[in-house]
């Protein structure tokens, strides 16, 4: 900003004003292009309009300029503060209205989606799909607890630190009822962590292995073979359920493969079939009346 192009003295010639012809001997004057004017007239017909207060900046005034655009100088403060900004950096801004470069800066500032304040130059900022907060004001929509810099699970506008997440969305284990943050395996439409599933004897995991269920217990295909499953009366071999034999036959407190029970005599199958139970062994109908 600078003086505008005019100078004022005393007239000490005869001149008269170049506008109301009024003589200026003796009077305060403005040359402005080889012009001699009195004040009065000066304000009137040649003075520059301030951009601020819209009122002439008179020839007793100070007077400021930048890009075409004419100031007094008590007017030539920022919009936002008021700081006069007379040898001060300032930035021309919409409206023509002038603002210093600190209220530029937080102007053009993001804003805090949490209190919604500038995020200014230096201030620890959290960024999340072209949202941004400040460090502190980024906090957990259930315990709003600051979640800063840590992790955090998005769900719509909310946002949730991992232990709220866990215990507001995430499944719990069948087992152990704790969350299920990650992994895990469904069995009758009930959650499970993988370590959790396990076999009840050995402790060995079971997921993506055959096991089976007995009552609320599990167990692998070997454990269920050596301590659950019943003996077949007639191999003596564990009878799992598994492969060839998955029927069974049982009778009084024995059981046997439905491909084991037959006539002790004959060896004909009897499973689905009559057969006669003799001194503890089972015959077909026909081979005790040969005995």
């Amino acid at each position: 900003a600078g003086p505008g192009s005019y100078t004022v003295g005393t007239m000490s010639e005869r001149f008269d004003c170049h506008y109301c012809r009024d003589p200026l001997q003796g009077k305060k004057y403005v040359q402005k292009e080889g012009r001699h004017c009195c004040v009065k007239c000066f304000e009137k017909f040649c003075a520059n309009t301030c951009t601020e207060c819209k009122k002439p900046i008179g020839a007793d005034s100070k007077e400021l300029h930048f890009k075409n655009r004419y100031w007094h100088d008590n007017c030539f403060r920022c919009f936002k503060c008021y700081t006069s900004l007379v040898n001060e950096p300032f930035m021309l801004r919409e409206n023509n209205k002038v603002w210093c470069s600190n209220c530029t800066a937080t102007a053009d500032a993001p804003r805090c989606k949490g209190c919604f304040k500038p995020i200014i130059a230096g201030d620890q900022n959290v960024e999340y799909k072209k949202m941004v907060w400040h460090k502190d004001c980024f906090t957990c929509s259930q315990c709003k607890q600051v979640i800063g810099s840590g992790s955090f699970f998005p769900k719509g506008d909310d946002f949730y630190c991992v232990s709220c997440h866990e215990h507001k969305f995430a499944k719990t284990c069948a087992k152990c009822k704790n969350p299920i943050t990650s992994g895990g395996l469904t069995y009758q439409e009930q959650p499970w962590h993988s370590e959790c599933f396990i076999c009840s004897n050995c402790k060995k995991p079971l997921g993506g292995k055959r096991f089976t269920a007995v009552e609320d217990e599990f167990y692998c295909v070997e454990c269920y073979k050596e301590c659950v499953a019943k003996k077949c009366a007639g191999c003596k071999n564990p009878i799992t359920g598994f492969g060839r034999g998955t029927s069974v036959v049982n009778y009084e407190d024995e059981s046997w493969h439905d491909y084991c029970f037959k006539c002790t005599k004959c060896a004909r199958g009897l499973a689905n079939k009559r057969f006669v139970c003799h001194n503890g062994k089972i015959y077909c109908a026909d081979c005790p009346k040969r005995l």
